[in-house]
């Protein structure tokens, strides 16, 4: 049977790159059902203007800010060490439409864990709904797209194994929200120490809510990603609702 040859777009070269040393981690899973009925009811009464992606992201920063663990990076050069950053710098994945074709944009937010919810709920709707020519951190994703390949692949080692630039490039911790119901990434295969992802298609009536990390089982154990996610979910249900319920309502939905 004959078919076409079929290019490589950049972004498909860019996810190429990412799968290429996202293999290299020996990544572990962990999932929990978080019972967020606090959360839900103050979130409704703000009037739900706050997007989820924007909870979850600041509560996993504050939840990494008592797990210094969720604040470090594998490292090679000069010999294999952790290199520690003293405050979380998310980077959310967002699918969005580019040339006919769809694929992931990175929205970094530095130490959400001190920016207020509106803040970054504003930061994440800005990454989806701004022109391509507004996204620095794509634009500069594409330019080393356009590179040759090895000269890429020098860049990307380079970019994860110099701690002062890693968190610059990558961020400390990716996130993504799959709002499709009934749509589960079981184990996705990312660079960074830990990656969150929920679905908000599980968002149950009783606001029980599933929420899988998948971290770089150098970092830490599967005791510590337990407990990390019970603090989650008391961060979710404490200041996190708190600062929801101090909101005045608003009319917007997310």
């Amino acid at each position: 049977m004959r078919g076409r040859w079929v290019p490589l777009s950049l972004p498909r070269r860019m996810m190429a790159d990412a799968m290429h040393f996202a293999l290299g981690v020996p990544s572990v899973v962990v999932q929990r059902r978080l019972a967020l009925a606090p959360l839900v009811e103050a979130r409704t009464a703000a009037g739900r203007s706050v997007p989820w992606s924007a909870i979850v992201t600041k509560a996993y920063a504050i939840t990494a800010n008592e797990f210094p663990e969720l604040r470090r990076v594998y490292l090679k050069l000069p010999v294999p060490h952790f290199y520690e950053y003293p405050a979380s710098i998310a980077s959310i994945t967002i699918e969005r439409e580019h040339e006919g074709e769809r694929h992931l944009v990175g929205c970094q937010i530095k130490d959400p864990a001190a920016l207020p919810l509106p803040e970054i709920g504003r930061r994440i709707r800005h990454v989806r709904e701004a022109p391509f020519s507004e996204l620095r951190h794509f634009r500069r994703a594409l330019a080393v797209a356009r590179l040759p390949w090895p000269l890429r692949r020098l860049l990307w080692w380079l970019a994860l194994n110099v701690g002062r630039q890693r968190a610059n490039q990558f961020g400390t911790f990716g996130m993504s929200a799959i709002p499709e119901a009934g749509v589960e990434v079981l184990q996705p295969r990312t660079v960074w120490t830990s990656f969150i992802a929920y679905g908000y298609g599980s968002l149950n009536d009783d606001g029980k809510l599933t929420v899988t990390i998948t971290w770089d089982h150098r970092a830490f154990e599967a005791a510590t990603a337990g407990r990390i996610l019970a603090r989650l979910e008391a961060v979710l249900n404490g200041p996190i609702a708190d600062e929801l319920r101090a909101m005045k309502p608003q009319s917007n939905p997310s």
